[in-house]
């Protein structure tokens, strides 16, 4: 099953010094129709926002003819951790991570991605993990009342000491156990964790629900032909897979902030051979 243009989505991440209304304008020029949305300043900060705002946002989108289609939180830094050792924390990142569901459910994506966040390094792990589960059971229950699914990112082990390869993200979907929390991967850590795209659909099945295709050094989040990763495979794998949902263009790099439309649309370019 050949992959789908449709599938491949932008992010705004990298277009940190750029205004929103450019961001959409480059997303709609370089053909992407699927955007990912990570809702920081300066684009938007969500208490900063009237509905009207959020209103205006939405009829941006669908003016640029663009489908959101994840909404992506910042939560793997202070203040947002649904793993804090605090509890007074840990409540509050839950009170943002609620609200920032039913802003996604708005603007139309029916996931939005979460993190394990983490626990103190020096603490037993097995605390931090619990801390993390109930958060999870927590939001698992706010989705399924908006019609939105969790999708949980493992990131590196520089980032958390929690979820970060195949087996602790079935851990972690099993023990929840929501129909709202499903699973995904992004090419960055499951290069670390010398895991392959094969292995996360053999063993997660249905509950892969989403995929940060983006090449590496192995070090950052690159366009393709900036790093090292096998992208070949990588498709290969996806089509094997029968993989439906989509992937998105997650560039992170310094490198590419004073000028990002070159690498979103060398990605473009370097998909475009495999378009069924």
């Amino acid at each position: 099953m050949k992959i789908q243009k449709r599938q491949i989505a932008g992010m705004n991440l990298v277009y940190k010094f750029y205004s929103f209304d450019y961001f959409l304008d480059a997303m709609e020029r370089s053909g992407y129709e699927s955007i990912e949305i990570l809702p920081n300043a300066p684009h938007f900060y969500l208490p900063d926002l009237s509905s009207s705002d959020l209103a205006a946002l939405r009829q941006k989108i669908a003016d640029h003819h663009l489908k959101t289609i994840c909404y992506t939180p910042d939560q793997c830094s202070y203040p947002v951790n649904i793993s804090y050792h605090s509890e007074i924390a840990r409540r509050r990142s839950i009170q943002d991570l609620s609200r920032q569901i039913e802003i996604c459910a708005y603007l139309g994506s029916d996931q939005m991605l979460l993190t394990s966040g983490y626990g103190y390094f020096d603490e037993p792990k097995e605390d931090a993990w619990s801390r993390m589960i109930d958060s999870l059971g927590q939001l698992s229950r706010k989705a399924e009342k908006e019609g939105v699914v969790l999708v949980l990112e493992p990131i590196r082990t520089d980032e958390t000491n929690l979820v970060t390869d195949l087996p602790s993200l079935k851990r972690a979907i099993g023990e929840v156990g929501s129909p709202s929390l499903k699973g995904m991967l992004d090419t960055s850590p499951m290069y670390y964790a010398k895991e392959s795209i094969a292995q996360y659909a053999r063993e997660l099945g249905d509950d892969l629900w989403h995929i940060h295709l983006i090449d590496g050094r192995p070090a950052g989040h690159l366009a393709w032909g900036d790093g090292i990763f096998p992208l070949d495979q990588y498709i290969r794998e996806i089509e094997e897979a029968g993989y439906e949902r989509y992937m998105t263009m997650e560039l992170t790099s310094a490198e590419y902030y004073n000028d990002p439309n070159p690498a979103m649309e060398k990605c473009m370019r370097a998909l475009q051979p495999y378009f069924g």
